[in-house]
């Protein structure tokens, strides 16, 4: 386990995130400054990502915009100086500005978000992250529901939010990317 103690700050910075020493497969967010442990994914989260991963990278290929599957840090407020304490491992990440990927991850908010619910990650996902993404700038952020095989989707324009909720029973169109949709029925089979 990371030895976060030797960091004598309660609020930490990209700065102190990058230097933690982690154990093997051991993943933290950082949160406005607080550091989150992340768990491993279950074996239905796995597949979910992979469906997931499979069918937007088919359909980003050639194109602008890229793909990016965690691990993977996510700067959402991203400062040069490395003050910016808010660093994010979304489960997939859509990036349409070339100039936001970094050999570190993605410098500032990726264009779309896709999580994947687990138990122990549930609550932050629903609630606190919605709030998060929304200010940080994305344009689209999806909550997948594999237990109840449920995709939430809100579409954030200006201050305000706009949440559609899919089942497998029909494509699933993302908003920010024209033509692409996604087969549910395929991502939530086992």
């Amino acid at each position: 386990m990371a030895d976060l103690a030797r960091i004598p700050e309660e609020h930490y910075t990209y700065t102190e995130y990058k230097q933690w020493q982690l154990d093997e497969g051991e993943r933290y967010e950082l949160i406005e400054g607080e550091p989150h442990m992340m768990s491993a994914p279950n074996d239905q989260h796995q597949a979910i990502s992979l469906e997931l991963s499979r069918q937007f990278a088919n359909f980003l290929r050639g194109k602008p915009c890229k793909l990016r599957v965690a691990p993977y840090d996510v700067r959402l407020f991203y400062e040069e100086d490395e003050s910016d304490d808010t660093v994010v491992q979304p489960d997939l990440s859509v990036i349409c500005e070339q100039s936001k990927l970094g050999e570190e991850g993605c410098r500032g908010a990726p264009d779309m978000v896709i999580e994947i619910l687990s138990p122990s990650n549930s609550n932050l996902e629903m609630f606190r992250k919605v709030n998060l993404y929304m200010s940080a700038g994305v344009r689209e952020y999806w909550v997948v529901d594999g237990a109840t095989k449920t995709v939430f989707v809100y579409i954030f324009e200006g201050e305000g939010c706009r949440l559609f909720r899919h089942t497998a029973e029909k494509p699933l169109e993302a908003g920010i990317l024209p033509g692409l949709a996604i087969n549910l029925a395929d991502v939530f089979a086992q």
